[in-house]
């Protein structure tokens, strides 16, 4: 058996779209062991193809070298290949430093002598599950969807706590990472709120708790106890509980949306400023929803996709004219 060292990327979403790739590892042998950042991990033990998680140890940012060096030298002599997902010269290092005799990734940020398989970057966006499984060496990486498993027996304690039963509650997830350009509106968000007839769930990281409070406010001013909070206040394995034991999930393109398509529940996905083309909720069950795919929406949106952090033209039309209205009509 190949004992196989995986780092992950430091990204909830990525992390979910690495694992068809882990997945297709684990069905010809190799037994698998993830080096992920703590607040990653948890993604990395709903997938039953992982036999290990290692929490690496690093803050975000900087080499950091001195606790890569001490780290590599614990884990010397347990691994006979690494795939190296991240495209940075700190997620190659650890592999190197503890002489893993095979090191496959991308090429990227002189990593040249880092690395002893080194695939080109693709010049376009592909779609990200298939970039990632591309480092396997198979083909027939489009049909490939990311699966997450949480089992009853895990949803039950934080459903417990909360005072929430399964399926009884809609899950809001209104954050996103990279910036306001991908965030559909507070004011729409609590217009759906108040308009759907389950209770919402609200979720994210602690900087998007007042985000979350501003959404609910309204919602729970008219209609007390409608809108639970808990941005911040939740660990990520219990979000990914609330989340598989949801009715249904509305998000941004984000993790949680990412989330949300692995464990295969009813989800809408909102898309503004980034493109469903390539990172899309790979999920039977997602309605997406993006104005630049949309025949009947005039004048077309020809700024769509602009990747940007902030609408560049100031209008925001492309989430700020998908109206609460049509969200729900998703839901169906």
């Amino acid at each position: 058996m190949t004992n196989a060292l995986v780092i992950a990327p430091q990204w909830i979403g990525d992390a979910v779209m690495t694992e068809p790739l882990l997945r297709r590892l684990h069905a010809r042998g190799e037994r698998l062991t993830v080096g992920a950042l703590p607040w990653v991990a948890p993604v990395y033990r709903a997938m039953p193809q992982v036999a290990d998680v290692i929490e690496f140890p690093f803050a975000h940012g900087g080499l950091q070298f001195k606790a890569r060096r001490s780290l590599a030298k614990r884990i010397e002599g347990q691994f006979d290949r690494a795939y190296v997902l991240p495209n940075s010269l700190k997620s190659a290092l650890l592999p190197f430093l503890a002489s893993i005799p095979e090191r496959i990734g991308y090429l990227g940020e002189a990593r040249v002598g880092l690395l002893t398989h080194r695939l080109r970057n693709p010049k376009d966006k592909p779609p990200m599950v298939a970039f990632y499984s591309a480092l396997s060496g198979e083909t027939g990486l489009e049909a490939d969807r990311p699966q997450l498993r949480i089992d009853a027996a895990e949803m039950a304690p934080t459903l417990k706590e909360l005072g929430l039963r399964q399926g009884g509650y809609v899950v809001f997830a209104p954050g996103a990472e990279f910036g306001p350009a991908k965030r559909w509106p507070a004011r729409h968000f609590s217009e759906l709120a108040a308009r759907l007839a389950l209770p919402v769930v609200l979720l994210g990281s602690g900087k998007e708790a007042l985000l979350c409070d501003e959404i609910a406010a309204p919602v729970n001013a008219s209609q007390p106890g409608k809108c639970l909070s808990l941005a911040g206040k939740t660990s990520l394995p219990q979000a990914l509980a609330l989340i598989a034991a949801s009715h249904a999930t509305i998000s941004n393109d984000s993790g949680l949306m990412h989330v949300a398509a692995a464990l295969g529940v009813p989800q809408v996905a909102i898309f503004g400023s980034s493109s469903p083309l390539h990172t899309p909720p790979l999920n039977d069950r997602a309605s997406v929803l993006w104005l630049k795919n949309d025949p009947a929406y005039q004048p077309p949106l020809d700024c769509s996709p602009c990747f940007q952090r902030e609408c560049p033209l100031g209008h925001m039309r492309c989430l700020n004219d998908i109206g609460a209205g049509r969200v729900l009509a998703a839901l169906g």
